[in-house]
This record gives structure tokens, sequence and C-alpha cells, in this order.
């Protein structure tokens, strides 16, 4: 069996990665390996770090911006012609990365993190 290995830099202060089926404890992992489906549209890529990622100093912990920061998330994601959209589009963006991080349901990243 292959292993790849991928080095992500995270924040020095951000929480240990939890067990699988654990509850998210804002480690950042998932989304600093790569984005979700979503995130790949709202970055533009399809491998590195997700760009909605946000770190929240004051918690230390990583939180998806699409659900924390939707209206500025969308500031950066859409092309310019379309920013007028980015207030009345947050509240459905929040909606829809609510579900497709599946928030709540527990940690499902399987990478291994070794701080």
């Amino acid at each position: 069996m292959h292993f790849q290995r991928q080095i992500i830099h995270k924040e020095p202060l951000a929480p240990a990665k939890p067990a699988l089926e654990e509850p998210c404890n804002g480690c950042g992992v998932c989304c600093l390996a790569e984005p979700c489906p979503l995130g790949m549209v709202l970055s533009r890529k399809r491998t590195g770090a997700c760009d909605a990622l946000v770190w929240v100093a004051s918690a230390a912990t990583y939180r998806c911006g699409a659900v924390t920061e939707p209206k500025e998330v969308l500031q950066r994601a859409l092309p310019a012609v379309l920013r007028t959209l980015r207030d009345p589009l947050s509240p459905a963006l929040t909606r829809l990365a609510v579900r497709w991080i599946a928030a709540g349901t527990g940690c499902d990243c399987k990478l291994e993190s070794h701080d």
C-alpha cells in the first residue's frame, strides 16, 4: 500500500485533529488539505487550502467562511460584475455550506495529522 504524504501549514494554536466521527473542533486539517466541492467553486481550485477557510484568532479555531462570513467570501469569489449579488446570495451560501460541509455530523477527514 502506498501512502502519499502532504504537508499542510496550520496555525500553531489550532487544536489537534479529532478522531473520525468525533465532533469538529475547528482544527482545519480537512480544509487546509483540499477544498470541499463548494470550496472548489469558491476557490476556483481543486487542490491546496480552501480560500473560504477562516482563522478565528479569538477562538483559536478554523471556520468555514461560507458559513461565518458569507458576504466576504462572496466578495472574493464573485467576478466584479456580479458582486452586487453578494448580499442577496449570502443567506443561500450559508445554508448550502452547512449542508456541504456536513456541519454537526462529526469529523469525516481520514487524513492523519502529526502536529
